[in-house]
């Protein structure tokens, strides 16, 4: 694991992580793998997860149920694993596009064989995810503005949320446009506002209420509510165009 950016505390949890995964699956276990700010280098310890992905030669619910101490271990409360087999997870890169274009993007084989490098993901896939995850998360935003509108928590708390994952789509949304994305937030900000018109500026205020280096009064809570489901329909109406 000399390759990790993870500070040596975590290299030696994940060591011990392997070593018992190993031990509990001496047959099943084919492969552990390391994605996303782990192994990209934005890591930070106090914010991630560690993010692994565990091919085993079945998850069934026995097998499974088998590593139930040692997921549930406080020690090991920061790693965040996906079982799949081998067969599931090619099977799957046409209905979860985007997560497997995410896994992709940044991993680092802990063990076994690279079973990522050759998964393929079509582009015709990744559209359809971006358009029906963007639609859901604008009638969703609409349906509970009615209701929460006068609530400002409420309301803050749909907006960032929404707001997170939204940002998650729409970096794919330049994959569309054959450009490559940014991974901090910020950057993808940057990167969406001249391609896409949204208002960059609003969604830099979300950010950084988010991350709680500014506080929003309620008139400033709804008008980023407002003008963030504006760009939301324009974002929908874009990704019919790709």
């Amino acid at each position: 694991m000399e390759r990790l950016t993870l500070n040596e505390k975590l290299k030696i949890l994940l060591q011990d992580y392997l070593q018992s995964l190993k031990e509990i699956y001496p047959e099943e276990l084919v492969s552990l793998v390391l994605y996303g700010s782990g192994a990209s280098g934005e890591f930070v310890s106090e914010h991630s997860n560690v993010n692994l992905l565990a091919i085993l030669k079945n998850t069934e619910p026995e097998t499974l149920e088998k590593c139930l101490k040692l997921v549930n271990k406080n020690r090991f409360s920061q790693l965040e694993t996906v079982f799949f087999t081998e067969d599931f997870m090619r099977s799957s890169s046409d209905v979860f596009p985007i997560e497997f274009l995410d896994m992709k993007e940044n991993y680092l084989v802990l063990f076994g064989p690279d079973l990522l490098s050759n998964l393929q993901v079509e582009q015709k896939n990744l559209r359809f995810q971006c358009e029906h995850e963007l639609k859901v998360k604008l009638i969703n935003l609409k349906r509970a503005f009615v209701f929460i509108s006068r609530n400002n928590a409420a309301l803050q708390n749909l907006l960032f949320k929404t707001f997170v994952s939204t940002v998650h789509v729409a970096r794919n949304l330049l994959r569309l446009k054959g450009s490559q994305p940014a991974y901090l937030k910020a950057e993808i900000i940057k990167q969406l506002t001249p391609e896409f018109k949204i208002n960059g500026k609003s969604w830099e205020m979300i950010l950084s209420a988010k991350n709680k280096q500014i506080k929003l009064s309620p008139v400033q809570t709804k008008a980023l509510f407002i003008d963030f489901t504006k760009d939301l329909e324009k974002l929908t109406a874009a990704v019919d165009t790709l």
